[in-house]
């Protein structure tokens, strides 16, 4: 397997400093729309340095699966960004897998985190860990069918190919199948990313907690990671739903303009779905828990009648 080592450092170092300032980004529109000053865009890195100069106090509960954790999620997270096309085309590591190894990858960090609850044994983070688990068993299925509805439009099942396959089409987005595989998408990255109206990233409230609760035990650089996760996880999740549905403007290879290009490319889609995300947070409240299978239930629908319509369309 060649890999191109230029791409690698490159997305590499993208994945990383993205992240934390599409956070930010979230937080500063969120905060304009509130009639807020709210943070500044760079806040999360200012937040991240000072979680790394803490020290850490760790539950005397707490086994080995503790400090694991943070170091598999954050390394999940990463390896999930070097697989999905960002800002050009091929990702870094899109020969170790498609659209399967990345769902998998998100799946496995999902799993040690709700285990890194679990493992001090504190009441707030079984609780975390148990709503995590039930919430992904119905996001999954759904995601996969988005994805997979975009993978028979492309021919594979290889996140590269789709985009390169759905590039010069650009009236795609406007068929039936892809707009409810968006929908359905959209809706799970809501759930995936814990925000409004499945759960509430800005509140530690015991009855409204889910992903707060599984890291409520972590301080110091094991916080720093997990935080940091998160945020790649979400730049992964925005960047898969811009790049899947929305498939123009990446760049053809490493090439100095045109990645330039796409760039700025990548740096619209994220800004509008950033926008997107913060009008559906500001217009709607938190649900209840018992009624987000619900709204998941609604994207697993969305999601199977894309994948049938593709083929009644076709």
């Amino acid at each position: 397997m060649n890999i191109d080592i230029t791409s690698l450092i490159a997305q590499t170092a993208l994945v990383l400093l993205l992240s934390p300032l599409l956070s930010g980004l979230i937080a500063s529109l969120k905060a304009k729309l509130q009639n807020r000053r709210g943070p500044r865009v760079w806040q999360p890195f200012f937040d991240l340095i000072k979680f790394f100069r803490k020290d850490m106090v760790i539950s005397e509960h707490a086994s080995g699966v503790f400090a694991a954790v943070p170091h598999v999620v954050f390394a999940t997270a990463l390896m999930a960004g070097l697989m999905v096309p960002l800002a050009w085309v091929p990702a870094p590591l899109q020969l170790f897998g498609g659209a399967l190894a990345l769902v998998g990858l998100l799946a496995l960090g999902r799993f040690f985190l709700a285990l890194g609850g679990l493992d001090p044994g504190s009441a707030f983070g079984g609780m975390g860990s148990s709503r995590e688990m039930t919430i992904s068993a119905i996001a999954e299925p759904a995601m996969m069918l988005a994805i997979f509805t975009a993978a028979i439009a492309g021919g594979s099942t290889n996140l590269s190919q789709i985009v390169m396959a759905g590039d010069g089409h650009a009236g795609r987005f406007l068929e039936p199948a892809h707009t409810l595989a968006f929908s359905a998408m959209f809706i799970v990255l809501l759930a995936e990313t814990g925000r409004v109206p499945v759960d509430n990233p800005a509140t530690h409230l015991e009855l409204t907690m889910i992903h707060e609760a599984m890291i409520l035990e972590y301080s110091g650089r094991y916080l720093a990671m997990l935080e940091w996760a998160a945020s790649m996880k979400q730049l992964v999740l925005f960047g898969l739903l811009a790049n899947l549905f929305f498939p123009f403007g990446l760049a053809p290879g490493m090439l100095p303009a045109a990645v330039a290009q796409g760039m700025g490319w990548l740096a619209i889609k994220l800004v509008g779905l950033a926008v997107a995300v913060v009008l559906v947070e500001f217009t709607n409240a938190k649900l209840r828990l018992f009624r987000v299978p619900d709204l998941l239930g609604a994207a697993f629908v969305l999601a199977t009648l894309a994948l049938v319509s593709l083929f009644l369309f076709r």
